[in-house]
């Protein structure tokens, strides 16, 4: 129950401050535009805390924490009071309504640009892509990558860590044409490049395992089978596990590292296994019956365990120490980067290139937000920063109600010299609404399916 109560708790302060920045932003520009803001809502439904404030604004904390609202005085939503109508939404000029829209979507890619930049400044470390095994006729095979060299580029981008490698391959999912590679040889400091052809990557896979996909695995130390977390209401929390436990037998087989104990639990659901632990020194004996679970159509067995990751030595590392101004200068690129990361992938989701089922919805993000923290503060402002820019970036889609509908809107106002008729904006919204709330509807199911 304590684990359930701590994730909601760190979800909703997640959702929380991206949605509350995201209004703030149309709040803020509004008032500087002279529109009077009747309600600054944080969340939908019922309102659990409200005050009015000085300025005459009424500030709202509602029941549904999956958005909110900004309500301005607008002549099209009631009548207004004579000494209002100068400072009613729809009497601004055009240009002012289009900043007080796009400043939401500006105020996400502020916010996550803020937080990379005292990431990036704080200094910054990651796992060195040093090759540890290429599997035979892959795409790293074909394009001479060996085992001990490191993969210095792909495309062009530089790669001095796994997670830019894993970028730079994500950019390229359901994608065609060349991927070039750049790599060094052990001892080398000369780079090469090489390149293999793609066609369609990865099309319509769910969740794929890109190093896998691209025919590698990255030199780490070995991962033993030391219990990290273990879930609540789980198996292995059942039958006794405890964090820092080690496995050493399952069913008489010795269990060297985390993938032979992974591997036994899933070929065995719904079959009880007698299990080997190392506690403190002692060795005991536990019995856990792995739950059956629905993996893509094969039923897999789980016991609700994560692995202790061993520590990583320095030599496999590689740190960045950043200025402020080189600091805010990657904050700016790699916020750019995700902006249109967000934007291929929806454009070849649409193209049927990126599976759908990739879509994530409200209870994935509130399971990775409660992960993320649980990693530590560093990790959990990352995934504030990349869900303010998807936050940011979706507003920004061409579908009215959003704020990139709206936007469509007022570009077309501003270029002919009169807004479109309100007939044609109403079914425009209706169109909008419905639309959204499919994705939304879609979104979640994929969220329950995985659970």
């Amino acid at each position: 129950m304590l684990d359930t109560v701590q994730t909601l708790l760190i979800a909703l302060a997640t959702f929380g401050i991206v949605v509350t920045v995201h209004e703030y932003g149309h709040f803020l520009v509004a008032r500087r535009c002279g529109v009077k803001v009747l309600r600054f809502s944080v969340g939908f439904g019922r309102a659990l805390f409200s005050w009015q404030g000085r300025d005459g604004t009424e500030y709202v904390v509602a029941m549904l924490p999956l958005g909110g609202y900004v309500r301005m005085a607008d002549e099209r939503e009631g009548d207004l009071e004579e000494a209002d109508l100068p400072h009613a939404f729809n009497r601004q000029p055009v240009l002012s309504r289009m900043a007080i829209a796009a400043a939401g979507p500006l105020a996400n890619f502020l916010l996550a640009v803020l937080v990379l930049w005292g990431l990036f400044f704080r200094g910054e470390a990651g796992l060195v892509p040093l090759v540890d095994v290429v599997e035979p006729a892959s795409l790293a095979d074909t394009a001479g990558i060996e085992s001990g060299y490191e993969i210095v580029a792909i495309d062009g981008r530089a790669t001095p860590t796994v997670s830019a490698v894993n970028f730079a391959l994500l950019e390229r999912l359901g994608d065609s044409g060349a991927l070039r590679v750049s790599m060094k040889s052990p001892g080398s400091d000369a780079a090469r490049e090489s390149s293999v052809d793609i066609v369609q990557w990865l099309k319509g896979q769910e969740e794929p395992d890109l190093l896998a996909a691209f025919g590698v695995s990255i030199r780490m130390p070995p991962v033993i089978p030391r219990v990290g977390t273990l879930s609540e209401g789980g198996a292995a929390s059942a039958a006794g596990f405890k964090a820092d436990d080690v496995i050493v037998e399952a069913d008489g087989e010795p269990m060297t590292l985390w993938m032979d104990w992974v591997q036994h639990v899933r070929a065995r659901p719904d079959v009880p296994l007698q299990v080997t632990i190392e506690r403190a020194g002692v060795r005991q004996i536990l019995t856990v019956t792995p739950a059956p679970m629905d993996a893509g159509g094969e039923i897999i067995g789980s016991v609700g365990m994560s692995v202790a990751l061993p520590e990583i030595p320095d030599s496999q590392q590689r740190h960045f120490e950043r200025g402020p101004l080189e600091a805010l200068g990657a904050a700016f690129e790699r916020t750019g980067d995700l902006v249109g990361f967000t934007f291929t992938s929806i454009s070849r989701m649409l193209q049927g290139l990126i599976s759908p089922a990739n879509l994530s919805g409200p209870l994935t993000i509130a399971q990775v937000a409660a992960s993320t923290a649980e990693a530590g503060w560093v990790s959990w402002l990352g995934f504030v920063a990349l869900l303010s820019v998807s936050l940011g970036a979706l507003n920004l889609l061409p579908i009215p109600v959003l704020d990139g509908g709206h936007l469509v809107f007022y570009c077309f106002e501003a270029l002919v010299g009169r807004p479109l008729p309100e007939r044609v904006q109403l079914v425009g919204y209706q169109m909008g609404l419905v639309l959204v709330l499919s994705i939304m509807v879609f979104a979640l199911y994929n969220d329950v399916s995985k659970f």
